[in-house]
């Protein structure tokens, strides 16, 4: 395919052909979504210990204890998911492999009746996969047979600790929200500032995926709204009924 400063013949030059572009979206969309937990988590932890008490410590206590401990829960669940998609994706690769070493012929005929099946007439299918096993055989099957390519086998660890950045940029936010203002104004200012980084992450989110921005930011902020309301009023009954002290 005859490319033009980096466009395929025939593309847009303003639309994304990149064979890595979902893998990319994917990642941006995922650092969205971090940012927005380490967002929520953390307000919510922070406003219903603000709900008992407005001494400073107690609340950057559990400010630096909730950052620390999210940021390595998420590394962790991150790491997990991404080591088992890895390991069914080598899987996988390994197997093909194997199978066009033992019996070429037999994928080819697989590979044309892929797309055959797509469309195309038997002669030209059957062209198609030879022209591709031609130049890549692996990749000509992993792609038809599997919609994956070896390039998306991504590493557990980078995948964990871009998880872990995310979370904790989104939670530095609201840490600082309730820590600088005045005692008296803190829970109403880390209220607005979260909200406001919510509706934030919700329009980068609905942007990234090309859907219309007012539903995901509304749907955002009023879950955000909800998880700070319900963390203080329970701190503001655990600190006025005495149990907590």
């Amino acid at each position: 395919m005859t490319h033009v400063h980096g466009v395929a013949a025939g593309g847009h030059p303003d639309e994304p052909h990149g064979d890595n572009y979902a893998s990319r979206l994917n990642w941006l969309r995922a650092g969205v979504l971090g940012a927005n937990d380490g967002i929520v988590s953390l307000a919510a932890l922070v406003v219903g210990v603000a709900g008992v008490t407005s001494s400073t410590g107690p609340i950057l206590t559990a400010a630096v204890a909730g950052l620390v401990g999210g940021a390595i829960s998420m590394a962790l669940g991150e790491y997990v998911s991404v080591s088992s998609q890895r390991d069914s994706q080598r899987a996988l690769i390994t197997k093909e492999r194997h199978e066009l070493k033992s019996d070429p012929a037999a994928e080819l005929t697989e590979l044309a009746g892929i797309y055959e099946a797509k469309g195309l007439d038997p002669q030209t299918a059957r062209q198609v996969a030879k022209e591709l096993t031609a130049h890549d055989p692996l990749a000509a099957h992993l792609e038809a047979e599997l919609g994956i390519t070896e390039r998306d086998v991504v590493s557990p660890w980078v995948a964990a600790g871009a998880s872990a950045l995310a979370f904790a940029i989104g939670a530095v936010l609201p840490l600082l929200a309730i820590l600088l203002p005045p005692p008296e104004v803190r829970v109403p200012i880390t209220f607005v500032v979260v909200l406001l980084a919510l509706a934030l992450t919700g329009y980068i989110s609905a942007k990234i995926g090309g859907n219309p921005v007012l539903r995901p930011m509304i749907r955002v902020v009023c879950g955000g709204a909800l998880a700070l309301a319900a963390t203080f009023a329970i701190g503001t009954l655990l600190g006025t009924s005495g149990v907590v002290s």
